[in-house]
């Protein structure tokens, strides 16, 4: 009975902190949004409550992973259990510094927007980047959700097109610059902030990944399993 008890408990402080990641990730799903109108329309009032919203995803982080060390020390869990609890770990770090990218948008687009955009169309430059990070980041906290493996499987090669679209963003931008050295300023605020974009896309990838490891047990980072799995599908 002592065994089982103990079994249960650790199940309910599991489901918590599961919860709670959850409830963080959609906070810095908003975060990121709201960091993007900013960018998008200069509300800089908007833009100060993106900044301050991080502190709340800070003390997330800081509350989660007390919380995870003392799951670790009070149950000791062993095998599938471990590997869920380090990984939640994991995640809440990448969903940490979504936040920090986040911010870094909203005060981006306050020196943008006070300085003045020039000739530079910047919203239309990172639309299409912005738009695939948001779903990127959508999807992969609903795969943690559910622990859908599967559709987690099919996100990694979402980052890839993410990566595409920025090296093309800083290659039109780097013309600008080169055309006309009025661009300059408002050119290296939208890579900023294009940069932080891709940088969110690869956090979402790795929440992606890491809900892989939690269902298969199988650390995919910097492996071409992702592909080789689209292959053997194909075959």
């Amino acid at each position: 009975m002592s065994g089982e008890h103990s079994s249960k408990q650790y199940d309910t402080d599991l489901e918590t902190i599961r919860s709670k990641v959850l409830l963080m990730g959609g906070l810095v799903e908003r975060q990121f949004q709201e960091a993007i109108n900013v960018f998008r329309n200069g509300n800089l009032d908007a833009a100060e409550r993106v900044i301050k919203d991080d502190d709340q995803v800070n003390r997330l982080e800081i509350e989660l992973d007390d919380a995870c060390s003392h799951l670790i020390v009070r149950r000791q869990p062993t095998a599938n259990d471990l590997r869920t609890v380090m990984a939640t770990i994991k995640v809440i770090t990448d969903l940490e510094r979504i936040g920090d990218e986040a911010a870094k948008i909203a005060r981006t687009a306050i020196h943008l927007h006070k300085r003045g955009a020039g000739t530079i169309d910047h919203t239309e430059t990172v639309r299409v980047i912005a738009i695939g990070a948001a779903d990127l980041l959508h999807d992969a906290l609903d795969a943690l959700a559910r622990l859908d493996e599967k559709q987690a499987m099919k996100l990694i090669a979402q980052d890839e097109v993410i990566d595409r679209d920025f090296r093309s963003i800083m290659r039109n931008l780097i013309t600008f610059m080169m055309e006309d050295p009025r661009t300059i300023s408002a050119s290296m605020d939208t890579l900023w902030v294009a940069k932080a974009v891709e940088r969110i896309g690869d956090h979402a990838k790795n929440i992606a990944e890491y809900v892989i490891y939690i269902v298969e047990g199988k650390d995919i980072r910097h492996t071409d399993y992702a592909t080789s799995q689209r292959d053997d599908d194909e075959v």
